[in-house]
């Protein structure tokens, strides 16, 4: 498999994460779907990454399809139950996860590819709220439990420790860390694995 992407990307660490975690053999090849030679299209019409190139050359996109299709391929470490409830519970805190990083990327887009004069500080404003809120339901949640889904690591620490770490390295003024200490304590456990200690954005 080939997983094409960037070191910057929050969906992209999450399926390294999730490659790292399974211990599957995959090659990385960096893609910067913002520069004006780039060819990501020719794999994904979207225009985005990661997109992740099958054995058999067909090409599979969207960070959920990914890791939800890896978890499959081997029993090690795994990371989704198989079915019902507990599994929509985990597919849930990385929608939210998720929803939490959509957000914040409309900010940066915002902010870095409009003029100052031409940026909403409305939209900016709304988006934010949603990180605000997201961050907050993300603690709530999470409340004393040593991972999201409890006792055990699973998809749903993948997608909030992905998150959580794009937050520090793109928007180190919102202070999650002070307001949502659960979430800091579950991050910091998290960064000590090799598959997120690998994958830091840069």
């Amino acid at each position: 498999m080939k997983l094409i992407g960037s070191l910057a990307s929050p969906y992209v660490r999450k399926v390294r994460v999730v490659l790292a975690e399974k211990k599957l053999d995959y090659q990385f090849e960096l893609e910067n779907v913002w520069a004006s030679e780039t060819t990501i299209q020719k794999l994904n019409p979207l225009g985005k990454v990661p997109s992740l190139i099958m054995e058999d050359g067909t090409v599979m996109i969207d960070s959920r399809v990914m890791v939800e299709y890896l978890d499959t391929l081997t029993p090690v470490c795994k990371l989704l139950p198989p079915n019902g409830r507990e599994r929509a519970d985990i597919k849930c805190w990385e929608a939210l996860a998720d929803g939490v990083l959509d957000a914040g990327v409309l900010v940066r887009l915002e902010r870095t590819l409009r003029p100052p004069e031409q940026q909403s500080a409305d939209w900016i404003a709304r988006q934010l709220r949603k990180v605000e809120l997201g961050l907050a339901s993300m603690s709530d949640k999470l409340g004393d439990q040593p991972y999201c889904a409890g006792i055990h690591y699973s998809l749903a620490d993948v997608a909030v420790g992905c998150a959580l770490g794009w937050f520090a390295f793109r928007f180190p003024e919102i202070d999650w860390r002070g307001t949502h200490p659960n979430l800091a304590r579950l991050h910091d456990k998290l960064a000590e694995r090799p598959s997120f200690k690998d994958t830091v954005p840069q």
